[in-house]
């Protein structure tokens, strides 16, 4: 399946399925000499782990990493890194029913109908679990942006009055619905020139990355969609003397490359299509049906996304500030 791998010269392949032996990553063009432990990547990992909150999935997966390849004596190799966790708490027997449903809201229909065939335990491929690799290849470019000067940071907001109508004594698990989220990223310190335009523009490469997380339906940089509202004398940030600017509505980005002021980015995260709520779907052989589904899911995924985030933008940072060294 084409589709696997993200960058050019900071590449990263992610493989494996929700409930398969292994989720992980190859990350090919990791520059020689970073010190690299196992505990660099955990800590990443955990932030996207389930917490004790209702709004989190049940299923308990302590998603200990392994680094197989690329580091040796604590200093990565500039050879490929490759890095695992092992699923200990997959459980088929509770997605057998899904096998003949397509569930609303997920992937089933598209990827049967483009495949011929499909993991219906949790969505396969295209279940959440997924983003483990993705963190794995965030975690490491993080580390050496880091050494760089470069910080990637997000945190997330979400309306849990939407659930409750304000009651804080409901208990989350007897509405059977789910609520989406935004997630706001910031790079602090971006040296000036990151991007490639016309068509591989810093921007256009960010909003790729973070579109191709499942559960992001939107990206806006900067000032984003209020600039429809905006005057031009408004939106435009005026430089002063250095090149610095009054303001950034631009978010960082002009032309497609970096300006050298904090780069924005707030992403629109989706509620969790699993909710137990009766919903209309069709089975394989296209008839209609009605469904309630049940299984280990998030409430609201907005907390453990924001590490998701993060990691999409390292990796894409980091790719584009190796492409600009090799000007240099």
């Amino acid at each position: 399946m084409a589709g696997n791998s993200f960058g050019k010269l900071y590449k990263v392949t992610t493989f494996g399925e929700s409930h398969g032996k292994a989720i992980g990553a190859i990350i090919d063009g990791c520059p020689s000499n970073i010190e690299l432990k196992e505990e660099d990547i955990q800590i990443y990992l955990n932030r996207r782990r389930p917490n004790d909150s209702e709004l989190s999935t049940t299923r308990k997966e302590m998603d200990k990493v392994e680094i197989l390849s690329g580091v040796f004596e604590g200093e990565t190799l500039g050879t490929p890194i490759c890095a695992i966790v092992r699923n200990e708490d997959a459980s088929d027997s509770e997605y057998s029913v899904l096998k003949n449903i397509y569930r609303p809201g997920h992937a089933d229909y598209t990827y049967e109908k483009k495949y011929g065939i499909r993991d219906y335990r949790s969505g396969g491929r295209s279940s959440g679990r997924e983003t483990i690799g993705r963190v794995i290849g965030g975690a490491v470019a993080a580390k050496v942006l880091k050494e760089k000067g470069i910080l990637v940071k997000a945190s997330g907001s979400y309306d849990l009055d939407k659930l409750t109508g304000g009651n804080d004594d409901i208990d989350l698990n007897e509405i059977k619905d789910s609520i989406g989220g935004t997630v706001e990223c910031v790079v602090k310190g971006c040296p000036i020139g990151l991007g490639e335009p016309v068509f591989d523009k810093l921007d256009a490469e960010l909003a790729k990355a973070l579109m191709s997380i499942g559960a992001v339906k939107g990206v806006e940089i900067g000032a984003g969609f209020d600039v429809v509202n905006a005057l031009g004398s408004e939106n435009n940030d005026e430089m002063m003397a250095g090149g610095k600017t009054k303001t950034n509505n631009a978010g960082g980005i002009l032309g497609g490359i970096s300006n050298g002021e904090d780069i924005i980015i707030r992403v629109a995260v989706k509620p969790t299509p699993t909710i137990g709520k009766l919903q209309k779907t069709i089975d394989v052989n296209g008839n209609e049906i009605e469904v309630e589904l049940g299984g280990r899911n998030d409430i609201c995924i907005v907390d453990r996304i924001v590490v998701v985030v993060e990691s999409m933008v390292a990796m894409t940072i980091l790719d584009y500030y190796l492409q600009q060294k090799s000007y240099i």
